[in-house]
């Protein structure tokens, strides 16, 4: 039987989840924290994008009101919770435990010295055997919540511990990944409470680190563990924000010269070719998904990352991209790298030998192919 839950604060975005699935979260989550304290220092580590970060930020601040020792770090760019520089810091600091926060889940460990905790939302491509106690995954739930609505319910249930402050935090997860129209309560109640307009800015902005050239997301990431208010982003003067809109501004005109790019055309996929260290494949791929809405769509960028192919992908209800990813799975593609991601939203990165072979297999001609460089030794995930 389980655990009684502490009831939720007044206010407290809780409708947005079943019961059952609020209750056993919160329990897991709970059990873990409480084995956890007293034995050292929680490593978060999150994702850099704005759901990412916002669920690294409230699991941050509810464990440090629960008197627990964190450090929080979000990937830099190219890297994942199986990367070969997340493994460096984990050897460097080696925590008590760890929390990964939407950065997928998987079967094989992230760190075998402590105890991991996952809280995620994409489709998992394997569960660790201890599962049923320390994955929180919002998969198959419908509507899908984002990691930080999934962790703004889990840090809800720690007891004496009070988090309904953090809901703009959460939020800006959810509007970050979903948008305006996003299908939970907690956006309507947010924006009534602290502006439409400027929680839209202040995602805009914790955003865009990410996809910049430099793919730090540091600065981001220490607005949202110390200001109080979403309007300290969208309109402070610190130097964090300062650094956001630089970023922000690198973004749009990387953004601007890639919308030019046309289409080529294999089958059911369309595929947007383009070379940018910035981020931008992603957006590319949403704004033809719109256009073409029959077809899977990749946004392919050839400038991301030195010796690789980075590709995102977008389609409708009627096709799972991850599902169309392993049919078409090339040899030589790792599986921290390709094929992850939503039903409808995936993709990955391939060294330019391999993208080769999987850009001719769908059928693309010499327009998609890459001039092949000498492929780099570290296998990284964006």
């Amino acid at each position: 039987m389980a655990a009684k839950v502490p009831p939720p604060a007044p206010g407290y975005a809780t409708a947005d989840l079943p019961p059952d699935f609020l209750a056993e979260s919160r329990r897991k989550f709970s059990h873990f924290v409480a084995e956890a304290k007293g034995r050292g220092t929680i490593l978060v580590l999150c994702h850099s994008d704005a759901d990412g970060l916002t669920t690294g930020a409230i699991l941050t601040l509810a464990l440090q009101r629960a008197g627990l020792a964190v450090e929080t770090r979000a990937t830099g760019k190219g890297g994942s919770a199986w990367s070969d520089d997340t493994a460096a810091i984990l050897t460097e600091r080696r925590p008590a435990a760890l929390i990964v926060g939407d950065l997928g889940v998987r079967s094989e460990p992230v760190w075998t010295d402590g105890a991991t905790f996952f809280v995620d939302h994409h489709r998992p491509s394997g569960l660790p055997s201890d599962a049923e106690t320390r994955v929180v995954t919002g998969y198959g739930l419908d509507p899908t919540p984002t990691s930080a609505l999934l962790a703004f319910a889990c840090a809800g249930g720690l007891t004496g511990v009070e988090v309904e402050d953090l809901d703009w935090i959460a939020a800006l997860g959810v509007l970050g990944d979903l948008g305006d129209k996003a299908p939970f309560g907690l956006i309507g109640g947010a924006k009534k409470k602290y502006g439409a307009g400027v929680l839209r800015d202040a995602t805009t902005l914790i955003n865009a680190p990410r996809r910049s050239a430099s793919g730090d997301a540091s600065a981001a990431l220490k607005l949202l563990l110390t200001v109080k208010h979403p309007k300290e982003i969208a309109a402070g003067e610190s130097a964090e924000t300062a650094s956001l809109r630089r970023d922000k501004a690198e973004v749009a005109a990387a953004y601007a010269e890639a919308k030019k790019a046309a289409p080529k055309f294999a089958g059911p996929a369309a595929a947007i070719r383009i070379h940018t260290p910035c981020q931008v494949h992603p957006l590319v791929a949403q704004i033809w998904r719109t256009r073409l809405p029959r077809m899977i769509v990749m946004g392919v960028n050839t400038g991301y990352r030195p010796g690789w192919v980075h590709f995102s992908a977008r389609c409708g209800k009627g096709t799972n991209l991850l599902d169309f990813f392993r049919e078409h799975r090339p040899a030589g593609a790792d599986s921290r790298s390709y094929g992850q991601g939503h039903d409808q939203a995936g993709g990955g990165a391939l060294p330019v030998p391999v993208w080769n072979v999987f850009a001719r297999e769908l059928g693309f001609g010499p327009e998609m192919l890459v001039e092949e460089e000498t492929q780099p030794e570290v296998f990284q995930l964006i």
